[in-house]
């Protein structure tokens, strides 16, 4: 029997062919027409100002860190319970992260903990949608106007999920999605920069054009195109572009596909819950999801850790996610937190996630087979 893979990669059957189409463009380098559709589409689709294709989406998330203007010693407030680019971005700037905890039931960042955490050094607020799942945003977009802080929406995991029908990545400054292919909609790897800020548009183009106004030489808003300010390359290739844009033009059906083997799941495992076996995931009233993750929260870690090693046992293989990152070797010596850690303690040690990918149809029951006996 063969094992069930944790992810693999979907493909719409038109990826290779557009690959083909921009090499007969005869053009492989950033910014052709696979990537102008890609920022129409998203423009398109969520309403943002501005969106810009990069090559990751650490990178996008270091740009909204350089328009951000942050300097050495500035905070910033953010979930420990994410991804290490979540903080990578940000400390590479000089800024220190400020942890504070995350809620029990979307273990997404408290927002009733953030303004305690708020000194005279903060300058932004990142909230983190973990599994596709909004943060609670007015909360926090209205803290933030308050106290004239930045907002970067850490949406790696958002694409088609809402908050209170606003699509994820567009309610703060700026956004960042990515296409990494572990994601819903993707480009191996991949990312982009939403800026919802007018008045941040212009220097996000120059600062994704290693820091020259090639985009505006190219609209023929200026004669010449020269180094302006900082930056770096933060372009896909035509190659990641075009692939991107084959998955774009079927998100719909990817995204519908993914609900339904999350609906499966979450009915079959409710007898489980009921039991006191296992807790599910939970969605609050007003967002609406995109099926990113599966997940499920056992009573310890000596439970998952057996679970996981039974589950591998019987071929299907599943994981657990991040080691807090105030934990972790560098963010004890050059992070803090604020407050006691206690969700993100207990709940890191706790989470497991089970496969997820277009395609498990088939191989679903055997999941859930394994993860019965498992428990």
């Amino acid at each position: 029997m063969h094992p069930i893979p944790f992810n693999k990669p979907f493909m719409t059957g038109r990826e290779l062919w557009y690959i083909a189409q921009a090499h007969t463009n005869g053009h492989l380098s950033g910014d052709g027409q696979f990537t102008k559709q890609c920022h129409a589409w998203l423009e398109r689709t969520t309403g943002t100002r501005r969106a810009l294709l990069t090559h990751s989406c650490t990178a996008a998330l270091e740009m909204a860190a350089l328009l951000a203007e942050l300097a050495p010693g500035d905070e910033v407030i953010m979930p420990s319970y994410t991804f290490v680019s979540t903080a990578n971005a940000f400390v590479m700037r000089g800024a220190v992260p400020v942890f504070v905890d995350i809620r029990a039931d979307t273990l997404n960042l408290d927002e009733t903990k953030i303004e305690a955490a708020i000194t005279p050094r903060t300058k932004v607020i990142l909230p983190v949608h973990y599994a596709g799942v909004a943060c609670e945003m007015d909360t926090i977009m209205d803290i933030a106007r308050r106290h004239n802080l930045i907002v970067v929406e850490d949406a790696a995991q958002g694409i088609m999920s809402t908050y209170k029908g606003r699509p994820l990545g567009t309610i703060g400054h700026m956004g960042a999605y990515s296409f990494h292919e572990t994601k819903n909609i993707i480009a191996g790897e991949g990312g982009a920069l939403l800026v919802n800020d007018a008045a941040l548009a212009e220097r996000a183009e120059i600062i994704r054009e290693k820091g020259t106004n090639r985009s505006q030489f190219f609209r023929g808003q200026v004669d010449k195109y020269t180094w302006v300010d900082i930056g770096s390359s933060y372009l896909p290739g035509e190659v990641i572009a075009a692939f991107l844009w084959a998955q774009m033009e079927e998100a719909d059906h990817i995204t519908a596909r993914r609900l339904a083997l999350w609906d499966h799941y979450h009915a079959a495992l409710a007898p489980l819950e009921a039991e006191g076996k296992l807790r599910r995931p939970i969605v609050p009233d007003g967002c609406t999801h995109n099926a990113h993750m599966y997940y499920i929260l056992l009573d310890s870690l000596e439970r998952r850790t057996r679970v996981l090693a039974n589950m591998k046992q019987q071929g299907v293989n599943c994981v657990f996610h991040y080691v807090p990152l105030h934990s972790a070797p560098y963010g004890v010596k050059h992070s803090r937190h604020h407050g006691d850690m206690r969700q993100t303690n207990a709940l890191s040690d706790r989470l497991l996630r089970l496969p997820l990918w277009v395609g498990l149809e088939e191989h679903q029951a055997r999941v859930l087979s394994a993860l019965r006996e498992a428990l």
